[in-house]
């Protein structure tokens, strides 16, 4: 299982932990991808991406796509984290995990299957920190 982590914004963060965190997701839920890519953004990129991918002209937190490719919204993953008062680290593992599930079958187009798919992703997030 290859991963690759892309940092495409000037903030000073690393993200090396996502690739290890991302090994363990894949492991617990069982995904067998060959390849899984996690590009982490900025609102102006993800905004742009929103708008081409799914026709939505404002940002969103993470995008999952079929092929193993995720994107990451670090000023919304921010804005998230301060909301839910946690860190930027926690809140970077929980949209990672969001992003597998989408890629593993999950969607959260209703309000039904966002709450079905936010008591998996909690789940996982409580295993992996215990």
């Amino acid at each position: 299982m290859k991963i690759e982590i892309n940092k495409l914004v000037s903030d000073k963060i690393g993200f090396k932990f996502l690739e290890k965190f991302a090994k363990k997701v894949l492991k617990l839920i069982k995904l067998d991808i060959p390849e899984l890519s996690v590009a982490v953004v900025d609102d102006k990129k993800m905004i742009a991406l929103n708008k081409q991918y799914k026709k939505h002209n404002y940002t969103t937190d993470v995008l999952a796509f079929d092929y193993g490719e995720m994107i990451i919204c670090l000023d919304q993953a921010k804005r998230q984290a301060k909301e839910l008062k946690h860190s930027l680290k926690e809140e970077l593992e929980i949209l990672l995990i969001h992003g597998i599930l989408h890629l593993s079958g999950y969607d959260d187009g209703t309000k039904k299957d966002f709450n079905k798919m936010k008591i998996k992703q909690e789940g996982i997030w409580q295993k992996i920190k215990s």
